[in-house]
Parts: C-alpha cells; sequence; structure tokens
C-alpha cells in the first residue's frame, strides 16, 4: 500500500518553520489529527476532518488504523520518531505506508544552545514514565536531557538528585524551546526547590556529586548493600558470574525465577535501556522489596510476577534466557523454563544444597550444558590476624537451548 499517512513534527513557531512537503501534506489531507494546541496552529480548511487525540490515549493508534488507505496527517511535536507518536506508530504500521517530516526535537535545540555534542548526552525521559530512570545517569560530569512530563517534572528531578547527593549539578529549565515564549532558567538541582515551570519544558543536568555520593556502574556485581534485602539474595561475586552467564544482549526478555531481592533481574536490565525482566517471586514482602530496589536502582519497569514456579509462568511472554535462583526441586519448574525459552536461550540455574545440585547434574544429562563450582573466600579478622572466611560453595549450570 502507499503512503496514506504523514506525521508532521511542528516546533514552537508553529506553521511557519514548516517547509513545503509539509504544508503540502496537511492540506491535502481529508483528516487532520493532533492535540488540541496544535490543531488551533492550523487554519480550517473546508471538507477536512479533524480529530483531537482521544483520551485514554490508549485508543489513539486503532483510531488512525482505522482510517488505513485515506489521507492522513497527524501533528506532532518536534522530531515525532524521538519518543513520539512517529515511533509508535511504527510499531504497528510499515514504514511504506508512512512519511515523517520531522522538525527539530527540543534535545536538539537544547544541545545547539548549551554546546553540548548531543552523542554524548544520556537523553532521559520521564513523560508518562518514572523520574526513576535518572538513576543510573547520576555519574560525576555525566550531563543529561530529560523530557518533562509537565511543569512538576523539574522539581522532582531535582528531589531526585538531591536525595542521591548530586544538588549541587548545574540545572537549565527549558520552556517552550524555539518558539517566541521561550525562556531558560538556570539553577542548581539544591536551589530549586518545589518551583513550577511551563508545562512545555526540557531539563538539561549537568551531574556534580557530593564527596559522599554514591555512583552505581552499570556492569553485574553491584556491592550487596546497594540492595534492600531479607538475606534473600545473590551475593556479588555470584551475581557477576551468573550475568556473565546469561549474557543479556540489547531488547532480550529475562525470567528470574524465585526473585529473592530482584539483583539479578535488576541487573540484567541496567546492562541495557531495552533489556526487559520479569520477576516470579511467591512472598509478599519480596515481591515489594524488588519493586523498591527496581525503582532505587533505576529500572522501575521491571515487572513483579506474585506466585510459585511453574504455575505462575503461565501466559507469560516466552524469555530469551531464565535464571532459575529457587524451585530447582519443584517439579515442572525446569520443565517449563525450558520449554518457554526461545532457541538460542540460555537458561543458568544456581545450587547450594546437596539436593540441588544432584538436581543441576540431572538436568544437565537431560539438556545438556556445562557446570562450574564456584568458591568465594573473602578476608576477615580473626583476633590480631586476618583469615580466609569461605562462603557456601555455588555450583552454576549453564543450558543453551537448540
Amino acid at each position: 500500500m502507499p503512503a496514506w499517512l504523514t506525521v508532521v513534527g511542528l516546533g514552537e513557531d508553529g506553521p511557519a518553520g514548516l517547509g513545503e512537503t509539509a504544508r503540502d501534506a496537511i492540506g491535502g489531507a481529508s483528516v487532520l489529527i493532533g492535540g488540541r494546541r496544535h490543531l488551533d496552529l492550523i487554519p480550517d480548511r473546508s471538507g477536512q476532518e479533524r480529530i483531537v487525540w482521544p483520551s485514554p490515549f490508549e485508543t489513539a493508534i486503532d483510531m488512525v488504523l482505522a482510517r488505513r488507505g485515506q489521507p492522513v496527517c497527524i501533528l506532532a511535536s518536534g522530531d515525532p520518531m524521538l519518543y513520539g507518536i512517529g515511533a509508535s506508530l511504527a510499531r504497528r504500521i510499515d514504514a511504506a505506508e508512512m512519511r515523517v517530516l520531522p522538525a527539530p526535537s527540543s534535545p536538539s535545540l537544547a544541545a545547539a544552545q548549551l554546546g553540548w555534542p548531543l552523542q554524548d548526552v544520556a537523553l532521559v525521559s520521564v513523560t508518562g514514565r518514572p523520574v526513576e530512570l535518572l538513576h543510573p545517569h547520576l555519574v560525576p560530569g555525566a550531563r543529561i536531557l530529560a523530557l518533562s512530563a509537565d511543569g512538576s517534572s523539574p522539581a522532582k528531578l531535582a528531589a531526585l538528585l538531591c536525595q542521591r547527593g548530586f544538588g549541587d549539578s548545574r540545572m537549565i529549565v527549558f520552556e517552550h524551546l524555539g518558539g517566541p515564549r521561550e525562556r531558560r532558567i538556570e539553577t542548581s538541582a539544591a536551589t530549586w526547590g518545589d518551583s513550577a515551570a511551563a508545562d512545555l519544558n526540557l531539563v538539561a543536568i549537568e551531574c556534580r556529586a557530593a564527596p559522599d555520593a554514591v555512583s552505581w556502574s552499570r556492569l553485574a556485581g553491584l556491592p550487596d548493600e546497594a540492595y534492600r534485602t531479607d538475606g534473600q539474595l545473590t551475593k556479588r561475586d555470584i551475581r557477576a558470574v551468573t550475568l556473565a552467564r546469561l549474557a543479556p544482549l540489547p531488547g532480550e526478555l529475562l525470567w528470574d525465577v524465585g526473585g529473592g531481592s530482584g539483583s539479578i533481574g535488576i541487573e540484567w536490565m541496567r546492562s541495557h535501556p531495552a533489556c526487559r525482566a520479569i520477576a516470579i517471586e511467591s512472598e509478599p514482602t519480596r515481591q515489594e522489596t524488588i519493586t523498591t530496589n527496581a525503582a532505587a536502582l533505576g529500572v522501575p519497569g521491571m515487572v513483579v510476577v506474585a506466585g510459585r514456579a511453574p504455575e505462575a509462568l503461565a501466559g507469560l511472554e516466552p524469555p530469551d534466557a531464565v535464571f532459575i535462583g529457587g524451585g530447582l526441586t519443584v517439579e515442572g519448574v525446569v520443565e517449563t523454563c525450558w520449554s518457554a525459552l526461545k532457541p538460542g536461550g540460555r537458561l543458568v540455574a544456581n545450587a547450594v544444597t546437596v539436593q540441588t545440585e544432584a538436581a543441576v547434574v540431572s538436568w544437565r544429562e537431560r539438556f545438556g550444558g556445562s557446570l562450574t563450582r564456584l568458591s568465594v573466600a573473602q578476608a576477615g579478622a580473626l583476633g590480631r590476624f586476618d583469615t580466609w572466611r569461605t562462603a557456601l560453595p555455588v555450583t552454576i549450570w549453564v543450558a543453551t537451548k537448540p
């Protein structure tokens, strides 16, 4: 089908900033769709149907698809393919059916004003997303551009920065970038307070850390003290090896069976923004702990499924990798995980007791893979001297599905 849908990006300067192709697309459309603010910028045309985005917005894509084949034009802000409606439509519509005519995005405009090379800047959207997504980017010297949800977003971001020991960070709030009402407010996170900004704003952050501020690496093996836990935690050194064997790739999904404190799933997701994880946990207190840890470590999108495996696994999206931290001796758990695992997917299980070690030996005979035994010792005081204190050895079974 030829292109029937055009998505036009508007800047704050409105139609004055549009090229001829974009003007023709708007004028030639039988249906014009957009927010009220954008539609009010375009003069009425006889015979053209105008539709304001519905609420809730979840129905919007189906509304557009219902007009497939008609000349439809959508008005959007800036670059529609940057956290915009164009990106959402591209997941449902073939590229040949859609034209996108972008305007400069607000991050591009802000970076140009600040003199920040855009490829060196972390881009975070808190539009309809938790502000905790900022956590992984808080590193001394880092530069961040945050797309705000509304006028309250700068205050929420400033509060998070202060909480993490980054209150001295330079914070520049851009309102109505690229238009006649453009305004720039520069301050520090600590002095922003509860001030509200215009609803249309972008926040630039140059991270400055207090001496006692902590920044967590994206590499696997965060310190154990990074987690709130009741003791059900895969320890740091074992966790680093386990994640290496799980080998996360961008966009992959992990099942963390027996989530405990959520550390494996959390560090899987921290490895890349596109990685996803589902933690299966039967204990309500631990479910809450996983959610708390995930938000505190910058992956609030981690999904927690309440229940016991294998019953709780029914209907879940097939995983690219599975970690079994609990339930190895429960009937049906390994079989269900292996059956659901995608071809080429990795299954990793850690065994500590004699019984679970016997189980992974049995599973290796059936499904193949490798066994590795790890023994970690930490130096600890013994009177005036130090001695080695060895933790319980852990046997790791790793298998790849053909």
